[in-house]
């Protein structure tokens, strides 16, 4: 049973920076990607950042020269370095892995999701 433990959310001022942290735990197989969505309260669920095992990375443009993606693949760990906070940042942020497998023609693909962990950005 796969599991993905979040950790370091909390409540920042504008203008400060929190690291988040991801785990995943229970597999024996590398992510094809690892990365962050987050959702606001009365808004959908976003992209904020991912990151595939190629280290090749996707953002939101709202985050672009603020949060930082990076991951360990050898930890099955993905971090999130947020920098330079806005109150539009607060929302709760989820963890998310993709594994794929399977022919080119028929790929099969499940995706893993952490609890979430709140991030207030608030002065």
């Amino acid at each position: 049973q796969v599991q993905l433990v979040e950790s370091g959310g909390g409540l920042v001022q504008p203008g400060g920076s929190l690291r988040l942290s991801c785990t995943a735990s229970g597999s024996n197989f590398r992510f094809d990607v690892m990365g962050w969505y987050r959702q606001a309260p009365g808004k959908q669920r976003e992209l904020v950042a991912t990151m595939t095992s190629r280290y090749v990375t996707d953002s939101a443009e709202s985050v672009k020269g603020r949060f930082t993606i990076s991951r360990d693949i050898s930890k099955n760990t993905v971090y999130l370095q947020m920098n330079s906070l806005e109150p539009e940042d607060t929302a709760v942020y989820y963890c998310n892995a993709v594994r794929t497998w399977g022919p080119v023609e028929k790929t099969y693909r499940a995706d893993y999701w952490g609890q979430g962990t709140q991030v207030t950005v608030s002065s």
